[in-house]
This record gives C-alpha cells, sequence and structure tokens, in this order.
C-alpha cells in the first residue's frame, strides 16, 4: 500500500496576504506501513496576525510529532530539525508504530502544543499577533487509518464511489445552525454572520478539536481545504469531477485553485489531496 499526495496554496484574488499555510510529510519505508500527516490552517487576527499563527501551529505539530518519522530509542529524546523530517522522506529511516490510542493521544497532544505556541506568540508580539488565531483540520494516516482532527471551519472530506463526504464539522455559526436545522445549506454561503467562528486555535488557554477515524479503502482520496475553497465552489459534484477527471493530484489541485478563483477567489485558498491505494 502506499499514499499518492499534493498540496497547494493561493492567496486568491481579492487578499494581498495569504494567511493559509498546508503542510505535508509521508514516510514508507519497505518493511512498514506508510505514515504520514497533512495539514491546512486557515489564519486570523490583525496585521501578520493570522500569517503568524497559521504558520506556527504547524511548526509546533510538526516539532510535536517529528518522531513518528525517525527510529527513536525510548531512553532518548530526539528532537529533530527540519531538514531531519525532510530526509526522512528518502526513506533513510524507519517509522514508528503506535497503537491506535496512542496515535490519538499523539494527535491531540500536538494540537493543544500548537495553541499554547499561537497564546505565547500573542503576548510576545501583541501589536502583530495580539488577536492572532487558526482553523486547522489534519488527517494523520497510518496504513489504512486514517485519524482526522478539525477546529474551525477548514474541513476534510473522503472522496469514496464517486461521492463527496464531508467528515469533520464546521464550528462555526452557520455550521450551528445548519446542524440545527434552523437554516438550509445553500443559506451557509450567504448568512450575513457566516464569517463568525466559536472554536479555532489561540483562543483560549484549552482547545477542544473533533476528532474523526476513517478506515480507507482503495482509491480513496482525502481532501482537505480551507473555506475559500469550498465557499467559492458550491458544487460538490464539480470538486469530484475535477480530482477523479484530472491526470494527476498536482494538476487537480490547481485545477480545484483555478475554479475557487473563477468563482470569485474572494479568501485565500489551500487544498491537500492524498490517494490511498492497497
Amino acid at each position: 500500500m502506499y499514499l499518492e499526495y499534493q498540496g497547494l496554496s493561493d492567496a486568491g484574488r481579492i487578499r494581498e496576504i495569504n494567511e493559509d499555510n498546508h503542510w505535508y510529510i509521508v514516510q514508507s519505508a519497505l518493511d512498514s506501513e506508510p505514515v504520514g500527516v497533512f495539514i491546512v490552517c486557515d489564519g486570523m487576527g490583525g496585521h501578520l496576525g493570522g500569517e503568524l499563527a497559521s504558520g506556527v501551529a504547524i511548526a509546533a505539530i510538526k516539532h510535536e510529532l517529528s518522531d513518528l518519522f525517525c527510529a527513536v530509542d525510548s531512553s532518548t529524546t530526539i528532537v529533530l530539525s527540519d531538514s531531519d523530517i525532510d530526509a526522512a522522506v528518502s526513506g533513510a529511516s524507519a517509522t514508528r508504530r503506535l497503537p491506535d490510542s496512542d496515535l490519538s493521544d499523539r494527535l491531540l497532544t500536538a494540537i493543544q502544543r500548537a495553541n499554547e505556541a499561537i497564546l505565547r506568540l500573542a503576548r510576545m508580539r501583541p501589536k502583530e499577533a495580539g488577536d492572532a488565531g487558526t482553523t486547522l483540520t489534519m488527517a494523520l494516516v497510518q496504513g489504512s487509518k486514517a485519524l482526522i482532527a478539525n477546529i474551525g471551519d477548514s474541513r476534510t472530506y473522503v472522496v469514496r464511489d464517486h461521492q463527496l463526504n464531508q467528515i469533520t464539522k464546521d464550528h462555526s455559526l452557520v455550521g450551528g445552525l445548519l446542524a440545527q436545522g434552523m437554516i438550509k445549506e445553500e443559506e451557509v454561503y450567504t448568512h450575513p454572520q457566516r464569517n463568525i467562528i466559536f472554536r479555532s486555535l489561540g483562543q483560549a488557554e484549552q482547545v477542544s478539536p473533533d476528532l474523526f477515524q476513517v478506515d480507507l479503502v482503495d482509491g480513496d482520496v482525502l481532501f482537505l481545504c480551507s473555506d475559500g475553497l469550498w465557499e467559492m465552489v458550491r458544487d460538490k459534484q464539480e470538486m469530484v469531477r475535477i480530482i477523479e477527471e484530472s491526470d494527476n493530484l498536482k494538476n487537480a489541485c490547481q485545477k480545484l485553485v483555478d475554479a475557487a478563483n473563477d468563482a470569485g477567489g474572494e479568501d485565500n485558498i489551500s487544498v491537500i489531496l492524498v490517494r490511498y491505494h492497497q
């Protein structure tokens, strides 16, 4: 089994600064199942606050999960640099196999560390990042199991059997109204308070992400994106068509970003696609 993957981020047509950040790493050693981490963050805040928050969140998670991509002596604490992590992609080191409960705990701990890092940033640089925060959606894939975490309104979907299935739930006012049946799905895009997010990193000392598990089957595509994509490309079948009809995932990412920009590009746009092969 192996993972095919690609990602892309774009400022869109309106915003001068891209406050989104995305990151991914996959290691597939010959004697173990593939392990991958995939993250999309959509920053928010004052001058440079969102850009800083989304970048700091990803850096904190990279650091917290770095030992998944190296051989670890349990008696030794190893801190990897970015170059060490990048080198792991070449297959030079063996991946670590963790029990399922440990994976969930590690994922939640990593997100909490990201939250703490953003709060420290706000205290240290209040002029730039005093109200900084970020949404986050991420997937930790080990073999055929995908653990998906979410906070905010960035989303993770699974494309399976020509259908787009939303795994995450939006932590937004309109998301809550939709879940309660108080508005229709099409009103999510036009509601006057659609930008109100009630859960994000950097908002409080403790963070409460949602956690989901997906058992992947051959051909599944994990589809992570910021709201700059799903709010612009509203036809789910159009997104499925783009992914399935593209020659490769790189082209699919570009076409999804292009579709969002063609629809107005009102926000920053980020996407990661991960295809599971068995």
